[in-house]
C-alpha cells in the first residue's frame, strides 16, 4: 500500500509539473487544455505523449524590437466608466472554445444600465478584453495600439507598424467610395486579431457559426460582436490586406440591417476597389456557366436568406460573385442605391426596399442577369418563412 500511495505522489506531482509546462507554453487554450487533460485522465501514456509535445513545441523566446504604441502591463479586472457602473472584466468574461469572450448578455445588460458609455469608454472595454486575449494567446502575441485601431497578433514589429498604417489608410479610403453609407464613429478604434494558424483561426470563429451543418473555408471574418472586431489567420501582410479591406467593409456597415447578399456584395466590391485584386480562379465565361448551371429556386432563396454563403460546394462562390454583379449593377445610380440600401432590411433580403426605391424586383433582375425566362418563385420571401421550411425539413 504504501508504494501505491508514493506512486500516486509522484504521478500528482509530475502531472502538476507538466501542466504548468504546457500553461507556459505557447499553444492556444484550448490545445493546452486538451493536453492536460490528456495527462490527468490517461495516467503515464497521456504524461509521455504531452511531455513529448512539450519539448518538440516549446517556443523559443522570441524578443521583439521595441515598438512605440505596444500595450504593456497586466490584463485589468475593472473598466471605471465615469457615470456608469464599473465593468467587470473578470465577470463579464466567459471561455469559449479556449479563448476569453465578454459574455453578450452580460454585456448588454451593462450596456442597458450605461446610457452615457461613449465610443471612448467602449475603446476601453475593447482593450481591456484584447488584454485578456493576450494572456489567453500566449507569450508571443502583443497588442498595438493607434489612433485608429488595436491589433492583437504575434506580427514582427515591422509587420505590426505597417498592418497599422494600412488599417489606417483602409477606413478612409472605404468612407471616401461608400460615402455617407460608411460608419467609423469618432473615437472608435477598429479590432484586428491575428491568430497563430488556420487552426487557431477556425477554432476562434467556429463559435461564431450556426450549431448545424458543415461550412466553407474562409480567410478572414467581421463578428459584430459585444466587441465588433475582425480575425484573420497569420500570414504575410500582402496576403491579407483585400482580407482586411473586405472585413473593415463589413465594420463600417454594421449600423445597417442588411442582407447578407448585400452585405457581402459591398464588401467584395469595396474590397476590389482599394486592392484591386479579385479573388477568382475561373474566367468570366466559366463563372457565367456556373451560374447558368446551378441557380434554382431553392438556391435562390437560399441566396436571400443568407444561407447559400456558407455552402461548402460551389454555391458559396457564386453566391458571393452574384452579390458582386448584384451591388455593381444596381450601384450605377449611386444616389438612388444608397436610400435602397440604408432601407434594406435582412428579413426579406431587401425586397421591399429595392421595390420602393430602385423600381426593381430583385428576382426578375438575377432572372434578366442569369439569361434565365422570369419566375415570380425567385423573388426574395421572408427570411422567417424559409428559416421554418428549412428547421421543418430537416
Amino acid at each position: 500500500m504504501l508504494y501505491i500511495f508514493l506512486l500516486l505522489i509522484g504521478l500528482i506531482i509530475l502531472n502538476l509539473s507538466a501542466s504548468r509546462s504546457i500553461r507556459r507554453g505557447a499553444d492556444t487554450r484550448y490545445k493546452q487544455n486538451m493536453l492536460i487533460a490528456m495527462i490527468w485522465l490517461v495516467p503515464f501514456i497521456g504524461l509521455f505523449m504531452a511531455t513529448g509535445h512539450i519539448t518538440q513545441h516549446a517556443p523559443t523566446a522570441r524578443k521583439h524590437e521595441p515598438l512605440q504604441g505596444t500595450v504593456d502591463g497586466s490584463a485589468p479586472m475593472i473598466v471605471r466608466v465615469a457615470g456608469c457602473p464599473d465593468f467587470d472584466v473578470q465577470r463579464q468574461l466567459v471561455e469559449v472554445h479556449g479563448f476569453p469572450v465578454i459574455s453578450a448578455d452580460a454585456f448588454d445588460h451593462w450596456l442597458a444600465a450605461s446610457p452615457q458609455a461613449s465610443t471612448a469608454d467602449m475603446a476601453c472595454v475593447a482593450k481591456a478584453w484584447l488584454m485578456h486575449m493576450r494572456e489567453a494567446c500566449g507569450p508571443e502575441f502583443r497588442l498595438f495600439e493607434t489612433e485608429h485601431a488595436f491589433i492583437l497578433s504575434p506580427l514582427e514589429s515591422g509587420v505590426l507598424r505597417a498592418t497599422g498604417i494600412f488599417m489606417a489608410t483602409t477606413r478612409r479610403r472605404i468612407t471616401a467610395v461608400l460615402r455617407d453609407l460608411a460608419v467609423f464613429p469618432a473615437g472608435s478604434k477598429s479590432v484586428l486579431l491575428v491568430l497563430h494558424d488556420e487552426d487557431a483561426y477556425y477554432q476562434y470563429v467556429s463559435a461564431y457559426y450556426p450549431d448545424n451543418g458543415e461550412f466553407s473555408f474562409s480567410s478572414g471574418m467581421f463578428i459584430n460582436s459585444s466587441v465588433p472586431h475582425f480575425v484573420v489567420p497569420l500570414a504575410e501582410l500582402a496576403a491579407i490586406e483585400a482580407v482586411i479591406a473586405h472585413e473593415m467593409t463589413h465594420s463600417a456597415l454594421s449600423h445597417l440591417t442588411l442582407p447578407r447578399w448585400l452585405d457581402e456584395g459591398l464588401a467584395v466590391n469595396t474590397e476590389q476597389r482599394l486592392t484591386g485584386v479579385p479573388r477568382l480562379i475561373y474566367t468570366p465565361h466559366e463563372l457565367h456557366e456556373k451560374h447558368l448551371r446551378y441557380w434554382g429556386t431553392a438556391e435562390m432563396q437560399q441566396f436571400w436568406t443568407g444561407e447559400s454563403f456558407f455552402r461548402t460546394d460551389d454555391g458559396n462562390l457564386l453566391s458571393y460573385e452574384l452579390a458582386r454583379i448584384l451591388v455593381s449593377h444596381l450601384s450605377a445610380d449611386w444616389d438612388r442605391f444608397t436610400r435602397f440600401v440604408t432601407h434594406a432590411q435582412r428579413e426579406d433580403g431587401g425586397g421591399l426596399a429595392a421595390r420602393e426605391h430602385m423600381n426593381v424586383e430583385l428576382g426578375a433582375l438575377v432572372c434578366a442577369l442569369l439569361e434565365q425566362p422570369f419566375s415570380a418563385d425567385w423573388e426574395p420571401v421572408a427570411v422567417s418563412h424559409v428559416q421554418a421550411a428549412c428547421a421543418h425539413a430537416s
